[in-house]
């Protein structure tokens, strides 16, 4: 199932495409290829200093379905409901300090969005899908997979095929076919001053 975004004017393909989709296919894996074409993609992302803050742990359930088990079971129960099906889970943290001096890095999280935001579009252009989460519990999560201090817990993200939306039902199915939405450009972004719509 394909919901492009609906733009005011034309966008990248790529981007209008991809979207946080919840229907995964259980049958189908993500290949160690296909993963670390994934991770490629986030790791060519732009950072200040080039310092790359962001730190991925990846669980394959296919793979590895025990470790795969101990992060889905950190999830909040709501997404725990249809994030059961998807081929990998992914931790997107950031360390939170330079490595070139040590120093506090106050665009880690920028940085990793954007290597995050590359790993999404990466997925969108192999027939895969991601979906980026923030509930999920990160006491639990740093302390079953030995995480430091230092590293920030940014998301967990859902990777894998889209299911066949005819194997969809009830509220799932419903979110799925929900129309896709934004706020208007002028909300969001402004020319000159601030408060002034762009459009």
């Amino acid at each position: 199932m394909q919901k492009p975004a609906i733009t005011q004017v034309p966008i990248a393909p790529l981007i209008a495409e991809r979207w946080s989709g919840r229907a995964y296919d259980p049958t189908r894996p993500v290949s160690a290829e296909q993963q670390l074409a994934l991770l490629e993609a986030a790791r060519w992302a732009p950072s200040c200093f080039g310092d790359q803050p962001w730190r991925f742990v990846v669980w394959d359930k296919h793979a590895d379905p025990v470790n795969w088990q101990r992060a889905y079971d950190c999830l909040v129960p709501g997404n725990q409901s249809w994030a059961q099906h998807a081929g990998l889970l992914i931790l997107a943290a950031a360390d939170t300090l330079f490595t070139h001096n040590g120093k506090p890095n106050r665009w880690h999280g920028y940085d990793t969005g954007a290597a995050m935001e590359n790993l999404c579009l990466q997925a969108t252009s192999m027939g895969l899908m991601a979906h980026q989460m923030g509930g999920f519990d990160g006491d639990k999560l740093r302390a079953e997979f030995g995480i430091p201090e230092q590293i920030s817990l940014m998301a967990m993200v859902s990777v894998g095929y889209p299911a066949d939306i005819a194997t969809v039902t009830g509220e799932l199915l419903e979110r799925e076919t929900a129309p896709r939405t934004r706020r208007a450009l002028g909300e969001l972004f402004f020319a000159g001053s601030w408060g002034t719509p762009i459009v």
